[in-house]
């Protein structure tokens, strides 16, 4: 009979994996469980503490739904999604940097010609802006047909998905640029709105005493074959919580000027902002073939 104690399971459970498994798959649960026991001397966890957590995920797992994904909030909540991002999408040639995807992206939103509004809904004391900019490789040189998926919260705080007296796709669109890498189109100045805290998510954030709030943003997705894709979003440089934001995202590269639009502008606001894409590896695309 094997001699299981608390010194020795986790030498057990890492020596149940099959030797068939993925080199991967062996690294990943390996870490994974040398981590969790260790975590769980470390506190010294409770049955009742465990059984809590558990009870937690299964809460997660409740109010979860294809509008909303609370593990990747929760991930959020914990530094987690922008920890894998910056692993993953480290900066090595100039390119843009990236940051978190969030909950509420939505999937083949109206594909527009540049210049057009995503502003389906109008609300009162809301300033409009024009965003443009222009796309380049790493090297400063256009990319033409770069597809460029973008969406905001409105200015109550709330994006279409969370509202229903918002229009479906309110305040999202599908623009390409054109040869010389330009793109363009008119949003809302975003404001600062508090991450979903009304399930498990909101939970964490009182077991840890964290603000839901995040800074006013403009979500960003750029792809085009050839180079790898950007999911990134750009902060407006006078929005609270630029230094707490409740996910951590926030990156100076990405903190753009709201201005004043000039005189006769069809906008209340102008922001000019620019990206650099990275051509894919050479492995990836082969792969992908």
């Amino acid at each position: 009979m094997l001699n299981v104690n608390k010194d020795t399971i986790t030498d057990h459970v890492i020596a149940a994996l099959s030797k068939d498994i993925p080199d991967r798959n062996r690294q990943i649960m390996t870490s994974l469980i040398r981590h969790m026991h260790d975590f769980c001397k470390e506190v010294d966890l409770t049955f009742a503490e465990w059984f809590a957590a558990c009870e937690f995920l299964r809460r997660a797992g409740d109010i979860s739904d294809e509008k909303r994904n609370e593990f990747i909030l929760i991930a959020d909540i914990l530094g987690v999604e922008v920890l894998v991002d910056m692993l993953d999408h480290r900066v090595t040639d100039g390119e843009s940097e990236s940051t978190v995807l969030g909950p509420f992206y939505r999937e083949n939103p109206p594909v527009l010609p540049k210049g057009a509004s995503i502003i389906k809904r109008t609300f009162d004391n809301a300033q409009t802006v024009k965003v443009s900019g222009r796309i380049s490789d790493t090297a400063g040189r256009p990319i033409e047909g770069v597809t460029i998926d973008v969406w905001e919260d409105a200015p109550n705080g709330l994006y279409d998905l969370q509202d229903p007296e918002q229009p479906a796709y309110n305040l999202r669109g599908r623009f390409t640029t054109e040869a010389n890498g330009e793109y363009a189109f008119v949003a809302l100045r975003p404001e600062p709105y508090p991450i979903p805290y009304d399930g498990a998510g909101g939970e964490l954030l009182k077991y840890m005493g964290h603000h839901p709030w995040r800074p006013g943003h403009i979500h960003f997705m750029l792809s085009k074959d050839g180079y790898q894709s950007l999911i990134s979003q750009i902060y407006d440089s006078e929005t609270k919580y630029l230094d707490n934001d409740s996910v951590f995202a926030v990156k100076q590269s990405l903190i753009g000027k709201f201005a004043k639009a000039p005189a006769g502008a069809d906008t209340d606001l102008v922001l000019n902002f620019d990206f650099k894409l990275k051509k894919a590896a050479v492995e990836r695309l082969v792969a992908a073939e």
